[in-house]
Protein backbone atom coordinates (compact mmCIF):
# COMPACT_ATOMS: atom_id res chain seq x y z
CA UNK A 1 0.00 0.00 0.00
CA UNK A 2 1.43 3.57 -0.97
CA UNK A 3 1.02 6.35 1.13
CA UNK A 4 -0.88 8.78 -1.09
CA UNK A 5 -3.22 8.79 1.61
CA UNK A 6 -1.23 10.84 3.61
CA UNK A 7 -1.00 13.73 1.19
CA UNK A 8 -4.74 14.18 1.02
CA UNK A 9 -6.69 12.71 4.25
CA UNK A 10 -9.79 14.03 3.56
CA UNK A 11 -10.09 13.54 -0.47
CA UNK A 12 -8.66 9.90 0.27
CA UNK A 13 -11.35 9.13 3.06
CA UNK A 14 -13.71 10.51 0.68
CA UNK A 15 -12.58 8.09 -1.78
CA UNK A 16 -12.26 5.44 -0.02
CA UNK A 17 -8.68 4.92 0.12
CA UNK A 18 -7.69 6.04 3.50
CA UNK A 19 -6.51 3.01 5.80
CA UNK A 20 -7.12 5.01 8.95
CA UNK A 21 -10.89 5.71 8.78
CA UNK A 22 -12.76 3.80 11.57
CA UNK A 23 -16.07 4.82 10.50
CA UNK A 24 -18.32 7.57 8.34
CA UNK A 25 -20.14 9.90 10.32
CA UNK A 26 -22.43 12.65 9.87
CA UNK A 27 -19.60 15.30 9.29
CA UNK A 28 -16.54 13.86 8.58
CA UNK A 29 -14.55 10.79 9.16
CA UNK A 30 -12.95 8.70 12.57
CA UNK A 31 -9.70 8.10 12.05
CA UNK A 32 -7.32 5.80 14.09
CA UNK A 33 -3.98 8.16 14.88
CA UNK A 34 -0.69 7.41 12.96
CA UNK A 35 1.26 7.44 16.07
CA UNK A 36 -0.13 5.40 19.12
CA UNK A 37 2.20 6.44 22.09
CA UNK A 38 -1.41 7.10 23.80
CA UNK A 39 -3.20 3.69 22.54
CA UNK A 40 -6.65 4.79 21.26
CA UNK A 41 -5.35 8.31 19.76
CA UNK A 42 -7.84 9.12 16.93
CA UNK A 43 -8.84 12.24 14.92
CA UNK A 44 -11.79 13.47 13.48
CA UNK A 45 -11.24 14.59 9.61
CA UNK A 46 -14.00 17.28 8.28
CA UNK A 47 -14.98 15.86 5.15
CA UNK A 48 -14.77 18.93 3.43
CA UNK A 49 -10.80 19.77 2.68
CA UNK A 50 -11.29 23.22 1.53
CA UNK A 51 -12.97 24.12 5.55
CA UNK A 52 -9.89 25.10 7.71
CA UNK A 53 -11.83 26.25 10.75
CA UNK A 54 -15.34 25.18 12.60
CA UNK A 55 -17.16 28.88 11.89
CA UNK A 56 -16.73 28.04 8.03
CA UNK A 57 -19.08 25.51 8.98
CA UNK A 58 -22.94 26.58 8.44
CA UNK A 59 -24.25 26.12 11.80
CA UNK A 60 -25.92 23.17 11.48
CA UNK A 61 -23.36 21.36 9.74
CA UNK A 62 -20.92 23.02 12.87
CA UNK A 63 -23.32 21.27 15.28
CA UNK A 64 -23.30 17.90 13.53
CA UNK A 65 -19.13 18.09 13.65
CA UNK A 66 -19.12 18.55 17.34
CA UNK A 67 -21.08 15.90 17.81
CA UNK A 68 -19.56 13.60 15.55
CA UNK A 69 -16.59 14.73 17.93
CA UNK A 70 -18.63 13.75 21.26
CA UNK A 71 -19.35 10.57 19.49
CA UNK A 72 -15.88 9.67 18.69
CA UNK A 73 -14.35 11.08 21.97
CA UNK A 74 -17.16 8.45 24.02
CA UNK A 75 -15.93 5.58 21.72
CA UNK A 76 -12.54 6.04 22.42
CA UNK A 77 -13.10 6.40 26.18
CA UNK A 78 -15.27 3.28 26.40
CA UNK A 79 -12.62 1.68 24.65
CA UNK A 80 -9.78 2.51 26.41
CA UNK A 81 -11.29 1.91 29.63
CA UNK A 82 -12.03 -1.43 28.45
CA UNK A 83 -8.27 -2.14 27.63
CA UNK A 84 -6.43 -0.26 30.21
CA UNK A 85 -7.24 -0.11 33.79
CA UNK A 86 -5.27 2.97 34.16
CA UNK A 87 -7.51 5.17 31.77
CA UNK A 88 -7.77 8.72 32.97
CA UNK A 89 -9.97 10.55 30.69
CA UNK A 90 -10.10 11.72 27.35
CA UNK A 91 -9.11 15.09 25.76
CA UNK A 92 -10.78 16.75 22.70
CA UNK A 93 -8.93 19.60 20.91
CA UNK A 94 -9.54 21.79 17.91
CA UNK A 95 -6.13 23.00 17.42
CA UNK A 96 -5.40 23.88 13.69
CA UNK A 97 -1.96 25.33 14.10
CA UNK A 98 -0.38 22.56 11.49
CA UNK A 99 -3.07 21.17 9.41
CA UNK A 100 -4.81 23.35 7.17
CA UNK A 101 -7.92 21.07 7.43
CA UNK A 102 -10.82 20.91 10.04
CA UNK A 103 -9.79 18.35 12.30
CA UNK A 104 -10.34 17.23 16.23
CA UNK A 105 -7.51 15.35 17.99
CA UNK A 106 -9.24 12.66 20.02
CA UNK A 107 -6.37 11.67 22.99
CA UNK A 108 -7.24 9.19 25.80
CA UNK A 109 -5.14 10.31 28.99
CA UNK A 110 -3.88 7.45 31.31
CA UNK A 111 -2.04 6.62 34.67
CA UNK A 112 0.94 5.25 33.12
CA UNK A 113 1.95 8.51 31.57
CA UNK A 114 5.20 10.02 33.34
CA UNK A 115 4.04 12.07 35.96
CA UNK A 116 5.76 15.31 34.49
CA UNK A 117 3.22 14.78 31.54
CA UNK A 118 0.08 12.86 32.84
CA UNK A 119 -1.74 16.79 33.66
CA UNK A 120 -0.26 18.55 30.84
CA UNK A 121 -0.71 18.96 27.40
CA UNK A 122 0.32 15.84 24.60
CA UNK A 123 1.75 18.38 23.08
CA UNK A 124 4.68 18.38 25.76
CA UNK A 125 5.29 15.23 25.05
CA UNK A 126 9.14 14.66 23.37
CA UNK A 127 9.50 14.80 20.12
CA UNK A 128 10.97 11.45 19.36
CA UNK A 129 7.46 10.06 20.84
CA UNK A 130 6.12 11.03 17.42
CA UNK A 131 8.14 9.78 15.65
CA UNK A 132 9.64 6.70 17.51
CA UNK A 133 8.76 2.96 15.13
CA UNK A 134 7.37 1.45 18.32
CA UNK A 135 4.69 3.75 18.50
CA UNK A 136 3.82 3.49 14.83
CA UNK A 137 0.25 2.12 14.40
CA UNK A 138 0.46 -1.24 13.51
CA UNK A 139 -1.20 -5.19 14.17
CA UNK A 140 -0.87 -4.69 17.45
CA UNK A 141 -3.29 -1.99 17.80
CA UNK A 142 -6.24 -4.48 16.14
CA UNK A 143 -7.90 -4.89 18.68
CA UNK A 144 -8.37 -1.38 20.24
CA UNK A 145 -9.27 -0.15 16.81
CA UNK A 146 -12.10 -2.93 16.26
CA UNK A 147 -13.42 -1.95 19.89
CA UNK A 148 -13.41 1.77 18.73
CA UNK A 149 -14.95 1.25 15.46
CA UNK A 150 -17.55 -1.14 17.40
CA UNK A 151 -18.14 1.62 19.98
CA UNK A 152 -18.68 4.02 16.79
CA UNK A 153 -21.31 2.09 14.99
CA UNK A 154 -22.97 1.54 18.61
CA UNK A 155 -23.10 5.42 19.01
CA UNK A 156 -24.28 6.14 15.49
CA UNK A 157 -27.25 4.29 14.88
Amino acid sequence: MTDDWRRNRIGSALRGTNPMVLRRLEAGFAVIGDIQFLPGYSVLLADDPAVQRLSQLPRAKRLEFLSDMDKLGEAVELACKRSDPAFRRVNLEILGNTDPFLHAHVWPRFEWEPPELVGKPVWLYPRERWTDEQYVLGAQHDILREAISEELARLAS
